[in-house]
């Protein structure tokens, strides 16, 4: 990493989920400790004193709430920021919005448009960065689903098949990463204009050889449902795409969770998504309000496993 303002030893960003690597069974067990002390009321105030900048430059249900309440639950603070209400809305650069939010606050958290500030924010930044989502990963939201498949299956991955269909987006990028990390065998069906980045692909190869896993990108979603013990789908138009609205939504249908696709997986799969939804293109009303009960856990858990994460990064 490029030389920061100040040269002080620097706390561990959290950019990838790959950056987990080491960590993710660690943040599975803590995450289940964690949710069982919440569903408890029990205290679990290990931050007090410790603040969390949260910058916004998309909008959020589940980010903000989780991390706003998983720093309140550990007894620290989290502030929201959002760049109209900032100097970086203003023309102030990223590296000088780090220069000066390291000097107040214990960690960073970022959700923004594009990967390229994310990693100058972390470059200059004296505190540990989290991204909070960007136009490459949505490692956060990796995390949360990948413990929510643990939690699922018993404390393990192998033998079990992810399936996710539609977008070759971030948050397939982060999923694909994050379960060959773990040893999980993962398909994706994605129209072939829409596939994953080949550097992406390339890495989590690599990584799934390491667990004798499997990462397969195919273009048909029946092809790819068949052996799965999940199907995973994300929106078809994400922030950023409304542009490109009319051409997705052609190249999209039929990439669709739906009962019929659902019966070409494994007996007892189970539908996920990282919401929001839109129901009756990428996933059914009939499964959301019948089978998915799994989509409610992965947004719960998103409180539980960032706890994990910021405990992880500030202890």
């Amino acid at each position: 990493m490029s030389e920061r303002n100040s040269g002080k030893p620097k706390e561990r960003d959290v950019i990838s989920i790959v950056d987990l690597s080491a960590d993710l069974e660690g943040l599975f067990k803590r995450a289940k400790e964690l949710k069982a002390l919440r569903r408890k009321h029990a205290p679990h105030r290990s931050f007090e004193g410790r603040a969390l900048a949260m910058i916004f430059e998309k909008p959020s249900t589940r980010t903000r709430s989780s991390f706003e309440l998983a720093m309140t639950d550990l007894g620290g603070h989290a502030v929201y920021l959002s760049p109209k209400d900032m100097q970086l809305g203003r023309g102030e650069t990223v590296a000088d919005t780090a220069r000066v939010l390291s000097r107040y606050y214990d960690a960073i958290m970022y959700r923004a448009f594009r990967h390229e500030d994310m990693l100058e924010l972390a470059k200059w930044a004296d505190i540990p960065v989290i991204n909070g989502l960007d136009d490459i990963e949505h490692p956060c939201q990796a995390v949360a689903d990948l413990f929510t498949l643990w939690e699922r299956w018993g404390g393990k991955f192998t033998s079990h098949q992810l399936t996710y269909i539609g977008d070759g987006n971030n948050v397939l990028n982060s999923l694909m990463l994050g379960a060959a990390t773990v040893g999980l065998n993962f398909v994706a069906a994605t129209p072939p204009a829409y596939k994953p980045k080949p550097w992406v692909m390339k890495r989590a190869e690599s990584l799934a050889l390491a667990k004798g896993s499997i990462v397969r990108v195919v273009t048909s979603p029946e092809e790819a449902a068949k052996g799965a013990d999940a199907l995973y789908t994300d929106v078809w138009v994400s922030m950023g795409d409304e542009a490109e609205e009319k051409q997705r939504m052609a190249a999209f249908k039929g990439y669709q969770i739906n009962a019929a696709l659902l019966a070409r997986a494994n007996p007892g799969a189970f539908a996920m998504h990282d919401l929001p939804a839109h129901r009756g293109l990428e996933i059914t009303d009939e499964v959301m309000d019948g089978t998915a009960e799994a989509i409610w856990d992965q947004a719960e858990n998103r409180l539980h496993a960032q706890k994990a994460i910021l405990e992880l990064v500030l202890s």
